[in-house]
């Protein structure tokens, strides 16, 4: 009975081949399209931006997660690369710092044009496909990017961002994040404030993602409420297989059957400890596909922006392996082709669909009691009603004085 044993690890190892060649057969077709990616930071903190530093040279760049052979070994084929600012740059430096990244993005893609096509639609990921490209978005990693201004969302938006996070893990004055529903922050909000409203109205009108990845539960669920497109979530995960507030409670996973959530790699978000691996991260994606379906699921790795990524995904170049391990799981290659790329097409052709940039766009500044920094000017807000105001208060303290003596006689 047990004379043929020695056939056991021989047809394990043919059985892991071939799903890992049905991952790459599907991939040459279906490229992976990934949420999130931070080599633009990494640039920045290694090189300060300086591409012709002959160590940053993309082809044999070291000690990242991403570079060109890792990225066309795992079969990558859209990218939102990350313009990041830190939280501590808010009410500073935080739009002079992301014009920065949004620079190096540029540069990179000029400086390395037979592997990177910079696009700013899904029209233009279907072009990269074609070519052979790594079609290269931009997605603005935190609301305070835009310094509560609509007119600097509409220059960002300009300059080619496509997907604005609305929150990083700060709250700014118009959106809680995700902090609030640790106890670490305070909320502000109450998820949206009029003014983060507009913010949403004017991305939709625009036809930019709205990314809600880092925000609180609060946030997550007037946006859904308020936005007239899907979402997408660029790097979060699944909360009800890891209890971190990070990830996507099964609450709001239920309403974005519309929307994507791109599962985020790091360790701490998948296992909720240092140590993780891809059969982990093969769990969330199910859990997302059972709870919101198979329209829904992403991958948003967040590679070159955390510290921990699990065993069996250390770098870009192992989209196969997990894809792999999908299939091994009885994935389907309909329901496969949806978390590379397609979903993320459809998505994205919502929000194009959604837009309108016929119509009047936002203008109603936010509150100047609402601004946040010691360092700014008054512009505009010291003119019309708020100066009237100002001076009929200063007009009424002056007379307080005269009124009392009056009284007294």
């Amino acid at each position: 009975m047990w004379s043929g044993w020695w056939l056991w690890p021989l047809v394990a190892v043919c059985t892991a081949d071939f799903f890992r060649d049905e991952a790459e057969r599907i991939m040459r077709d279906s490229p992976v399209i990934d949420g999130h990616n931070d080599l633009p930071w990494q640039l920045l903190d290694m090189f300060n931006n300086r591409l012709q530093d002959e160590r940053a040279n993309l082809t044999t760049l070291a000690g990242t997660h991403t570079n060109i052979p890792k990225l066309r070994a795992g079969f990558v084929g859209g990218q939102f690369w990350s313009v990041y600012t830190p939280c501590d740059t808010q009410n500073k430096d935080a739009v002079r710092r992301t014009l920065e990244q949004m620079d190096v993005v540029h540069r990179m893609c000029r400086m390395y044009p037979e592997t990177f096509l910079y696009v700013t639609s899904s029209a233009g990921i279907r072009q990269a496909f074609r070519e052979g490209k790594v079609a290269s978005l931009i997605g603005v990693e935190g609301g305070h990017s835009i310094d509560s201004s609509l007119g600097v969302l509409r220059a960002l938006y300009q300059l080619g961002m496509r997907y604005l996070t609305l929150t990083h893990s700060c709250n700014t004055p118009w959106a809680d994040n995700w902090l609030v529903d640790t106890g670490d922050s305070e909320p502000q909000s109450q998820g949206l404030s009029p003014f983060g409203q507009r913010v949403v109205k004017e991305l939709n009108r625009l036809g930019v993602l709205i990314d809600l990845a880092h925000v609180s539960v609060a946030t997550m669920k007037a946006t859904l409420q308020l936005s007239r497109a899907p979402v997408i979530f660029s790097h979060s995960s699944a909360y009800s297989v890891c209890a971190s507030r990070r990830n996507v409670p099964d609450d709001v996973l239920r309403l974005v059957t519309d929307s994507l959530v791109m599962v985020n790699f790091y360790n701490n978000y998948i296992s909720c400890t240092n140590k993780a691996n891809l059969s982990q991260v093969a769990d969330h994606l199910d859990h997302i596909k059972e709870v919101a379906g198979a329209r829904a699921v992403g991958f948003g790795g967040d590679f070159d922006g955390v510290p921990r990524v699990p065993e069996g995904l250390e770098d870009v170049s192992k989209y196969p392996d997990l894809i792999a391990e999908l299939l091994r799981r009885n994935w389907t290659e309909a329901e496969v082709k949806g978390a590379l790329a397609d979903n993320l097409l459809r998505v994205f052709e919502a929000v194009e669909q959604a837009s309108n940039l016929t119509q009047a766009p936002e203008e109603e500044p936010i509150p100047l009691d609402q601004l946040g920094g010691s360092c700014r000017t008054h512009y505009g807000y010291s003119s019309g009603a708020s100066s009237l105001h100002r001076h009929w208060g200063l007009l009424l303290a002056s007379l307080a004085p005269l009124v009392l003596c009056l009284s007294l006689l």
